[in-house]
């Protein structure tokens, strides 16, 4: 018996991991297919006579307009990223591949949900330039941004300083209770130093038990001093309930400033840390 293969179109189109959805010149649906519950969490009926438009997140509702009056000039679109808002109000990103269909005077999109790949790329642009465990900015970035805070204080005749930050006797803290413990303690620290920052100030971990803070547009050493002083007294306070019995370690912190000790990169992180051991060994 010959299959009609006419009349298996419409549930191979429903059978479907990704949407389908045909618009009117109007943006109003006129189909859609039932895989859009995964994606929006709309059913099919719900959607139908709505205007698409009111699903777009809005602020991607002008570049998707530009794409749609792409498409709609004839253009194939088979690669445009946007957002949607589902049903419960988050989003979604959806990869899509559209057609305008003259002769019908509709829209053909086929909608695939990469908001589970978005996410992951995300991911793996943070950790390329963050470190995994503090999440503060790690070695690489630091260094990128410390080149690109002395090009303008070149340009803007400014000063910036460099602070290089260690823990005292953190080895010991691993050894007596453990390295989850040391972990959490240097997450602590991660945290107390941010809370110290401005906006255009940078904190970084360069390895270990060693970070780095970039401090940029510096009035003066009163301030950088100020800065220090600030730091070590938030590294002070006791640590949570939670760590129990274990004292919060101190810190020895040594600076650079531009250009007063070194105008490029490597000499001002050399000058930090040779005075950050000085500090250490007179404390």
């Amino acid at each position: 018996m010959p299959i009609d293969l006419q009349a298996l179109y419409p549930k191979l189109v429903h059978l479907m991991l990704d949407t389908v959805f045909v618009v009117d010149k109007d943006h109003q649906i006129l189909f859609v297919s039932d895989a859009c519950e995964s994606l929006l969490g709309y059913r099919a009926d719900e959607l139908t006579g709505t205007l698409i438009t009111h699903y777009m997140h809005p602020d991607d509702l002008a570049l998707t307009q530009a794409s749609i009056v792409r498409v709609m000039s004839g253009q194939q679109h088979i690669d445009f990223r946007n957002r949607y808002l589902r049903k419960d109000g988050s989003t979604v990103h959806i990869l899509w591949s559209a057609r305008w269909y003259e002769d019908e005077e509709v829209r053909i999109g086929v909608a695939r949900d990469v908001t589970a790949l978005i996410q992951a790329e995300e991911e793996l642009r943070f950790l390329a330039h963050h470190d995994p465990l503090t999440k503060l900015t790690n070695r690489s970035l630091f260094y990128d941004r410390l080149v690109s805070g002395l090009g303008a204080a070149h340009r803007h005749q400014s000063s910036l300083a460099l602070l290089f930050l260690d823990i005292n006797d953190f080895k010991l803290i691993n050894d007596t209770y453990g390295h989850a413990i040391g972990d959490e303690v240097l997450c602590t620290v991660a945290r107390r130093l941010e809370s110290c920052l401005r906006q255009t100030d940078t904190a970084a971990r360069m390895g270990g038990d060693e970070f780095t803070i970039l401090l940029t547009g510096i009035q003066s050493m009163e301030a950088v001093t100020h800065k220090v002083n600030q730091i070590l007294a938030i590294m002070a306070e006791p640590l949570g309930a939670e760590f129990g019995a274990i004292n919060m370690p101190s810190c020895s912190i040594g600076t650079a400033c531009y250009p007063a000790d070194g105008d490029d990169a490597d000499t001002l992180l050399r000058h930090a840390d040779s005075a950050m051991y000085r500090v250490k060994m007179h404390r």
